[in-house]
């Protein structure tokens, strides 16, 4: 699986500005809900909620909110990189500004496990990471993600 099967290049964007984890989830999901046909409010609700359960903040930066939804047949990304990092209750404490959201069918196994495990092995490489702190354009960002 390609990071390109879930995500497209007008759901990655550069300089998003959210105050907060909470924030950034509600507008990430506006962002989402005309593509899945699905209400914002319920996609928020969906991944904040699963954010209470524990956060997605896996260190270094970075973020990886997902969700699983019934009607979805298959996954959906965006990557948002901020213009300020965040609080988002990391493992390592530290401040978010690279956010990755995969909303992921209800299915337990096969793509959705195969798209989370993707974007993680991605985000895991350093100098990727750095590569998509330093571009400036939307569509460089996506470039960067999907080779």
């Amino acid at each position: 699986m390609n990071i390109s099967d879930f995500l497209s290049p007008n759901n990655a964007m550069v300089d998003v500005r959210a105050s907060d984890k909470r924030q950034l989830l509600r507008e990430l999901a506006q962002k989402a809900a005309p593509a899945l046909q699905m209400p914002a409010k319920l996609i928020a609700s969906v991944l904040i909620k699963r954010e209470e359960l524990g956060s997605t903040g896996m260190g270094d930066g970075i973020a990886i909110p997902h969700a699983r939804f019934p009607t979805l047949e298959k996954p959906f990304g965006i990557l948002a990189r901020l213009k300020q990092p965040i609080d988002f209750d990391a493992v390592d404490g530290g401040r978010v500004d690279l956010v990755f959201v995969l909303l992921l069918p209800a299915s337990p196994d096969g793509d959705p496990l195969a798209a989370l495990a993707c974007v993680a092995r991605k985000l895991r490489t350093s100098s990727l990471v750095a590569r998509l702190r330093q571009v400036k354009l939307s569509d460089e960002l996506y470039a960067a993600i999907v080779e």
